[in-house]
């Protein structure tokens, strides 16, 4: 046509032969006929057959490999099945096993008799096992009687010592006064030497009296069977008791009281001391985030701050320092501070060390407890310098006297969890005057368990200074609270005993060795077992003697 576009007769000219046998069959003159119709129609119906039975060979295909993967799942559970139940069929094999096996104990040696000590030797006297001990030395031991006291080789008992008491004035004299006087004057006996020489060595000693774990602790657990065979004498210098640290932690807020009365006349004292102790605040919290090299920098800033204390540059009064040790100290040949005072800011920073320590513990300890061992470095380093030291004995009383007020179990205390009493001596905490969720106590006490064990078991074998508190303070706590009766044992001791144990079952197992398997089999084995009640606090502790079965393969039960 004469107006049809270049481009159409183009493709018209040059069409394919399929569209041009396409048009030609439109254009045809048939197209409209009968037959023609008849034939599209049977060519339709052809295709949907093909159609058809493509679709219905899809579908069987689809049902058979749905079908193949229900039996695949089939088979996969019954392998599981038949591997438990050939589990728990073996189990009940070696427990049947177990159950006929004998062991015959062989009989008890001969009680030894043993004269008294003397009180200096009273003062060395340790109450932990020997590292070579053997769990089974330990288990059988426990029914040896206590041998009866004697003086000289007779039968004589010694006339009772003067009890001491601390000066109770904070800026007082630091001589303990006698509460009686003795019968008889004596030379004065050098306690404190004795204590110091009693702390310097590292490995732990071997107890100096027979018995088992169970009757390892005899002064706040429960059990008086040990001072019972003693004679009606005052308590040997060294035997700490708890209620001292409480007469500790309540002098060391009167000394708080005392440091704010200080400022409000002294300017300068007011600055710099709260700088002191926001800069060790700061430095606690920053533990652990750098590694080794990082927490050695940030101990010497610690002790850079304390030694700044003690030079008394920022005018402070001085204080008796007999109100914050457990034990009354004489003066030590060669000790860096004999002076029977010190200042009471270098007192004041060590509490608020201590005190961000604990709250480190509880903040970071609870959730992770990992991060509680760089900080027991710390603690170790900090308290073990000499220059921090009174009369040749660390000052670390302070930080034990806060653990005996925010985790009482650790030195013994037992109590109910569902009453208010029971509560107050198990430490569960009071924010505004309520007491803290469950879940908030039970965090609480894994930080602070993780950190008495970072602190207690410190292995100071290559270093020259003197461990500040050894590890025979973790088995008197761990003994303390394994010994609770049945009846009395409660959730926060398992949790507590738990995180004590958990990621420092290799240090504890380096100090004593087959004692200390003995102790955590009587921890995580015989303890739960004892349990009224299996609560998950409780269950605990046997899930983590499966841990180290199967992690460590330390076996225990």
């Amino acid at each position: 046509m004469a107006g049809s576009s270049p481009t159409r007769r183009r493709s018209f000219q040059f069409a394919s032969p399929q569209s041009s046998s396409v048009i030609a069959e439109i254009l045809s003159e048939d197209r409209n006929s009968e037959s023609r119709h008849k034939q599209l129609l049977e060519l339709a119906k052809r295709e949907h057959e093909r159609v058809r039975e493509d679709a219905e060979r899809v579908y069987r295909d689809h049902l058979r490999r749905e079908e193949r993967q229900r039996l695949l799942d089939e088979k996969r559970q019954e392998e599981q099945r038949i591997k438990v139940e050939e589990q728990i069929a073996a189990d009940r094999v070696r427990l049947h096993a177990l159950k006929l096996t004998k062991v015959e104990a062989p009989p008890s040696p001969p009680t030894p008799r043993f004269p008294e000590p003397s009180r200096a030797a009273a003062v060395a006297e340790s109450t932990t096992p020997a590292p070579t001990s053997t769990p089974s030395a330990v288990s059988n031991q426990s029914s040896v009687p206590q041998p009866p006291p004697q003086t000289n080789g007779s039968a004589t008992p010694k006339p009772p010592a003067p009890a001491t008491t601390f000066s109770p004035g904070l800026f007082g004299s630091s001589k303990a006064q006698p509460t009686t006087q003795p019968a008889a004057p004596g030379p004065p006996i050098d306690t404190t030497a004795a204590t110091a020489k009693n702390r310097t060595p590292e490995a732990p000693r071997p107890p100096s009296f027979p018995g088992g774990f169970g009757n390892l602790l005899n002064n706040g657990a429960g059990s008086n069977r040990a001072s019972s065979a003693r004679p009606e004498s005052a308590p040997p210098a060294g035997q700490l008791t708890v209620d001292r640290y409480t007469t500790i932690h309540k002098n060391l807020k009167e000394l708080r009281n005392s440091m704010a009365e200080q400022a409000k006349t002294n300017s300068a004292l007011k600055e710099r001391m709260g700088d002191m102790r926001r800069e060790i605040r700061k430095i606690i919290g920053q533990l652990g985030g750098g590694g080794a090299p990082a927490n050695r920098q940030q101990q010497q800033r610690i002790a850079a701050v304390l030694r700044e204390a003690l030079t008394n540059r920022v005018q402070s009064q001085l204080v008796d320092p007999s109100n914050f040790v457990a034990e009354p100290r004489n003066p030590v040949q060669g000790a860096v501070h004999n002076d029977a005072q010190l200042p009471s800011l270098f007192i004041y920073l060590l509490n608020a060390f201590s005190k961000s320590v604990i709250l480190q513990f509880i903040g970071e300890g609870g959730a992770r407890p990992e991060t509680a061992d760089p900080i027991g470095v710390c603690v170790a380093a900090t308290f073990s310098e000499p220059d921090f030291g009174w009369r040749g004995v660390s000052m670390i009383d302070i930080l034990v006297a806060k653990f005996r007020i925010v985790c009482p179990v650790l030195f013994g205390y037992r109590g109910s969890e569902k009453t208010e009493q029971g509560r107050e001596r198990l430490g569960w905490w009071k924010e505004n005057g309520r007491w803290v969720t469950e879940q908030q106590h039970m965090d609480r006490m894994t930080g602070l368990g993780a950190g008495f064990a970072a602190v207690s078991l410190r292995k100071f074998a290559a270093s020259k200074k003197k461990n500040p508190y050894p590890p025979r303070h973790f088995w008197t706590a761990m003994a303390k609270i394994i010994n609770t009766p049945p009846n009395e044992i409660s959730n926060t001791q398992c949790v507590v005993l738990k995180s004590m144990i958990q990621n420092y079952e290799a240090k504890f197992i380096e100090f004593y060795g087959t004692a200390a398997v003995a102790a955590l089999r009587a921890s995580l084995i015989d303890f739960p077992a004892r349990a009224p009640e299996k609560s998950p606090a409780v269950n605990s502790l046997e899930v983590l003697a499966q841990q180290f079965k199967r992690d460590i393969g330390l076996a225990l039960g």
